[in-house]
């Protein structure tokens, strides 16, 4: 089995990849892990549980669900811009017609930023209006595209910068050294930083330039480990420290009610309303029975549509898209409930209420 890799146009014909902006994409080009398989080799099995978001590229795979039913799907056709067989454990087993080649993408990565790109929006549209941010919005813009972010509920990115505290330094001044214990880390705002490494003991040698919007100094604070570089700055500036006790709260997800699948069928049949938060594609590809589609990018638009004396059930693959949409509803007034897991980790609680089109 052979590893290559494919660019961003074909990357942008598979659904839901097609609704990340570019920047987006760039990252998840990224995290492509591309195979070729011979003929009859199996892509995976019957039950399978892999975490795995899989496409096909080129060639031709049998599909062959446990009664025995058997579909074909083709590089180019319709249903190949969908993920094979997605909902997991796996409904079917995936043998090559030939030879083949395929994408895969982490399930949960793929979410992940699928529900930072799409309420990203929301953030901006906040910077922009609260004049509070009137000097401050382009850094703040910049900063959003960070993979750092990719980290952050999207729901606490406003609450980041409420607690950012600023300070002047000079030139020379040095912000962190390396060795030296994390507490706290920084966003550079205005100015020029220059990040430098000891290999032993001569002189720090330079190794980056940094600028306007970025980040240093959380590597620490992710890992618990002790400083891998020193940063001064290389001109006098503005530096935005966020303190660790901060930092690792927001990092945490915003307190919501989650219920698995058997549970959320109770809620259901007591009047719950079930709400798919995925893109339109996603959602005519499959679904749940008596489900509004509302796709997380224009969630807060839609709301108002919503009725407040219902209770709703916000899904998506994973569940990451869902709790964000399910933190936003809740701002509005609204009473949800999220699908733990989401469809992929539900499929068999779930099945026999999924229908397509």
């Amino acid at each position: 089995m052979a590893q290559e890799s494919i660019d961003k146009s074909l990357l942008q014909t598979f659904v839901p990849v097609n609704a990340l902006s570019g920047d987006q994409l760039d990252w998840l080009l990224d995290q492509q892990e591309v195979c070729r398989y011979a003929s009859g080799d199996a892509l995976f099995s019957l039950g399978d549980q892999d975490n795995t978001t899989i496409y096909l590229l080129s060639g031709k795979v049998e599909l062959t669900d446990e009664d025995g039913n058997q579909r074909a799907v083709s590089a180019g056709d319709t249903a190949s811009w969908h993920p094979l067989e997605h909902v997991q454990p796996r409904r079917s087993t995936a043998r090559a017609l030939g030879e083949v080649s395929v994408v895969r993408f982490d399930s949960f990565r793929l979410d992940t930023i699928l529900s930072w790109d799409q309420s990203a929006g929301y953030v901006i549209l906040d910077i922009n209006a609260n004049s509070a941010y009137q000097n401050d919005r382009e850094w703040m813009i910049r900063l959003l595209k960070s993979k750092l972010f990719h980290r952050v509920p999207p729901s606490n990115i406003l609450e980041i910068f409420s607690r950012l505290k600023a300070n002047r330094h000079k030139e020379g001044e040095v912000i962190i050294r390396q060795g030296e214990a994390a507490d706290c880390c920084y966003i550079l705002k205005e100015g020029v930083c220059e990040v430098s490494i000891s290999m032993g003991e001569g002189e720090p040698t330079p190794v980056a330039m940094l600028e306007e919007g970025q980040w240093f100094g959380e590597e620490a604070l992710l890992s618990g480990k002790p400083r891998n570089a020193t940063v001064s700055m290389a001109t006098d500036g503005v530096l935005m420290k966020l303190d660790r006790q901060d930092f690792d709260a927001l990092l945490r997800e915003p307190i919501i009610k989650t219920m698995p699948g058997n549970q959320v069928l109770s809620a259901a049949e007591r009047g719950a309303w079930w709400l798919d938060v995925r893109t339109s594609d996603e959602f005519d590809q499959e679904h749940l029975v008596g489900a509004t589609n509302m796709p997380l990018n224009v969630l807060r638009l839609k709301s108002r549509l919503l009725d407040p004396g219902k209770t709703y059930i916000a899904y998506c693959d994973t569940g990451r898209r869902s709790a964000t949409a399910a933190f936003l509803l809740k701002n509005a007034g609204l009473d949800v409930i999220v699908l733990d897991g989401g469809l992929n980790t539900n499929a068999a609680t779930l099945n026999e209420y999924l229908t397509q089109g």
